[in-house]
């Protein structure tokens, strides 16, 4: 039960891999020793053996009661606050998750907000929530960042009307800094149950932390076989050898391919709920990387569906991206495909044969039309989705990012660029101080 990882179809020579292993050698002990940029945010590296085990076991004790009471659980937060926990609940719950009768899921509805200022979504959101057991956990580190403090604002509101002030405040759970911030000092004054954003994880980096075991567990999910697996990652990937560590590879890889001119990584998968650990890995590599007029743009597509829409310029454009696939090996459950007596649509030659086994001839298919494309090639391959490979997974990721930033020579912790736009919002809306 491993991550798997393969660059042998990538145009990368083994001397190229090679030549770069005294690069990764000085990467490896800049995180190690903590003498790298960013050093203050590198609680996640040992998370799986610091973390405060009396708050984990507070974790899944609320959550089995918010299980058992609420009809809807609204997870309020932004970027990393948000993004990791949505990636883990759409990979690791039923598809339909939200539409599936009560006591098969066993779990309430799980909504998420704060993560636009679009109206309709916050007022189509707000239409739902009529007739039910509503439960809020809002995750922001200060409590100020606009979109889930506009967010929370209209959801405390709602649940004060209908519940109260003071029941609202016993279904109202605040995720933030351990001492200080707007959100905080809101939470000590009005006695919500609080879970501690540490203050050495940054966002994109804190998904096994409460900012995403809270609601993930909520959910129904198994933190413990995560956080296990994340366990597992922490050592396997600590081992500094480049011949052995795959995590390491996959940094070093992708960083090969760029001095190639390939400015473009693009994640692909080829199961629906991916897509959200997409969106998860877009930030995570484009916060930590894109800075100092350097970075590879991280995009993602959903195969095969987008095969159909973004595969001819893979195919055939600009030759200035790779590819690096997540490949299920085995699928938990799967539908055999049947004969039909008029086979209108071809595909009788198909019987007997499941969706599966179509889905990885479609990435085989798809993986040689691509090198015949000359688009070079990485892949990921998980055993099965479950709790325990996915948590190997996020660790992979967050790793080879920290390694890779290194490699690439910038603070792979911070992320200046943020402000710009925040600093311009706030003008045009006409805060004091702007």
């Amino acid at each position: 039960m491993t991550v798997g990882f393969d660059y042998s179809k990538s145009f990368i020579k083994k001397h190229e891999v090679d030549f770069m292993k005294p690069f990764l050698k000085e990467a490896h002990n800049l995180l190690h020793d903590g003498d790298g940029p960013g050093n203050e945010f590198i609680g996640w590296l040992d998370w799986t053996e610091k973390y405060d085990r009396q708050e984990y076991e507070k974790i899944k004790t609320v959550a089995a009661g918010i299980r058992q009471k609420a009809d809807v659980f609204i997870v309020v937060g932004i970027g990393g606050s948000y993004l990791g926990a949505r990636a883990a609940f759409e990979a690791l719950t039923h598809t339909f998750h939200n539409l599936l009768p009560r006591e098969e899921r066993q779990a309430p509805q799980i909504y998420f907000a704060g993560n636009n200022m679009s109206p309709k979504y916050m007022t189509d959101l707000m239409e739902t929530l009529e007739d039910k057991e509503v439960y809020v956990n809002v995750i922001s580190k200060s409590g100020t960042t606009t979109e889930p403090a506009i967010a929370f604002r209209i959801l405390k509101s709602h649940l004060e009307d209908k519940y109260g002030k003071e029941e609202a405040r016993n279904r109202i759970f605040a995720t933030t800094d351990g001492s200080k911030g707007a959100l905080k000092t809101l939470a000590t004054n009005e006695g919500y149950e609080t879970f501690v954003i540490p203050d050495d994880i940054g966002g994109r980096y804190s998904v096994l932390t409460p900012v995403g075991l809270l609601p993930l567990s909520v959910a129904g999910i198994d933190i413990d076989q995560l956080m296990e697996g994340a366990h597992e990652a922490a050592i396997q990937y600590g081992n500094p050898n480049l011949d052995e560590n795959r995590c390491y590879q996959y940094a070093v890889t992708r960083q090969i391919l760029h001095k190639r001119g390939k400015d473009i990584e693009i994640l692909v998968n080829y199961e629906p709920g991916l897509q959200y650990l997409g969106e998860w890995w877009k930030q995570l590599y484009g916060e930590s990387e894109g800075k100092d007029g350097k970075g590879v743009f991280p995009a993602s597509v959903n195969f095969t569906a987008d095969l159909h829409s973004m595969g001819q310029l893979i195919q055939d454009g600009k030759r200035n991206i790779f590819e690096t696939s997540i490949v299920i090996e085995n699928a938990e459950r799967d539908l055999e495909i049947s004969h039909d007596e008029e086979n209108l649509d071809g595909l009788n030659y198909l019987q007997g044969k499941t969706i599966g086994h179509v889905n990885r001839k479609a990435f085989e298919g798809t993986l040689l039309a691509h090198l015949e494309g000359n688009v070079p090639n990485l892949i990921i391959s998980l055993p099965l989705l479950d709790e325990f490979n996915f948590g190997k997974l996020i660790y992979f990721f967050e790793k080879a990012c920290a390694i890779s930033g290194y490699l690439q020579g910038v603070n792979p912790f911070d992320q200046p660029g943020v402000e710009a736009y925040k600093k311009n919002m706030f003008k045009l809306l006409g805060k004091e101080g702007y």
